[in-house]
């Protein structure tokens, strides 16, 4: 039976992939109609670089997701993890080193939300609403609300370099898609996250340990979270305890409209990929047509709505 259920989720994932492809690509031809500087070398290599930070922790979102659970932090982790590489950086510490004990960090993060969901009880929403707010307090704490410049310019040329005509950032995208593939479609540590989402007392019935699946969900959300901070920190050079504000909600979306459901069990890797690329495709091509941002947001929001009433007739079925 579990081999059934796979399968049919693997047609699933396939299908929503190659719908959401062709809407994709729908948009590029009509954008590069209407706009003909949005079909040019630069603007793809910007729209590349724009899609790669939030494509990242769209990922670490949908494991978190599939467990039917949220995890809005990653914003603030993204802030938080380029306060601390960057501090590290100017205290003269190696980029190396610098680097892993910033990912450090978001492991810690992450399992400090799997202690309270699953030790102290706490809802997923409640626990990483909270420390959204308090790891923005910190950060600016540490910071005394002040950016950290002069980083050293290897670290800071690694996100404008390129190579074979692809951004490095958009490298790190695939870097992390890989192994995060492998691990959830083709290993049975990702077919536990899809049988605690399903039903975590019968997935424990199983013989599935759900307490380390779900603590590795929200690390893995918030390990990939820090890396994205440190490259946000590399991209603009510095470190801001307010960059990745917001960010959790652009996560969630790419998620959700990369097929992956709120209510648990059914998400991919590919999708939230194509979702990052498909809100970063609207943003871009909002502000070569000047179009105003509001309705840029009001698009992303109607997106979610209609993706979700979808979500929820094709599980009533």
């Amino acid at each position: 039976m579990s081999d059934t259920v796979n399968k049919a989720q693997a047609r699933i994932n396939i299908l929503l992939s190659l719908t959401l492809l062709i809407l994709l690509l729908l948009i590029w031809a009509i954008l590069s109609v209407v706009t003909p500087s949005f079909a040019t070398a630069n603007n793809f290599v910007n729209l590349m670089r724009q899609a790669s930070l939030w494509a990242i922790i769209a990922i670490g979102e949908t494991f978190v997701i599939i467990t039917t659970g949220i995890d809005l932090a990653v914003g603030a982790v993204v802030g938080f993890a380029g306060v601390i590489v960057a501090m590290l950086l100017k205290a003269g510490v190696s980029i190396w080193a610098s680097v892993l004990i910033t990912l450090a960090v978001g492991v810690a993060i992450g399992a400090f939300h799997g202690f309270g969901v699953l030790k102290l009880g706490l809802p997923p929403f409640i626990m990483t609403l909270a420390t959204l707010t308090a790891l923005h307090g910190i950060g600016l704490l540490m910071t005394n609300g002040s950016t950290i410049s002069g980083l050293p310019d290897a670290f800071t040329d690694f996100s404008r370099e390129a190579f074979l005509g692809i951004p490095s950032l958009f490298w790190m995208v695939i870097l992390v898609a890989i192994p995060s593939y492998v691990y959830l479609h083709l290993s049975r540590w990702g077919r536990h996250l899809f049988a605690v989402g399903s039903n975590a007392e019968a997935a424990r019935l199983s013989g599935v340990n759900v307490s380390t699946t779900i603590y590795t969900a929200y690390i893995l959300s918030s390990l990939l979270a820090a890396f994205a901070g440190i490259l946000t920190a590399s991209r603009l050079s510095m470190g801001l305890a307010t960059n990745g504000t917001g960010w959790e909600l652009q996560a969630i979306a790419s998620t959700v409209i990369g097929g992956t459901s709120l209510f648990g069990a059914i998400g991919s890797v590919p999708g939230p990929l194509l979702g990052a690329i498909l809100l970063t495709t609207i943003n871009n091509g909002g502000t070569l047509l000047n179009v105003n941002s509001f309705w840029q947001l009001i698009i992303t929001g109607g997106l979610i709505i209609v993706i979700v009433y979808f979500d929820q007739l094709r599980r009533r079925r």
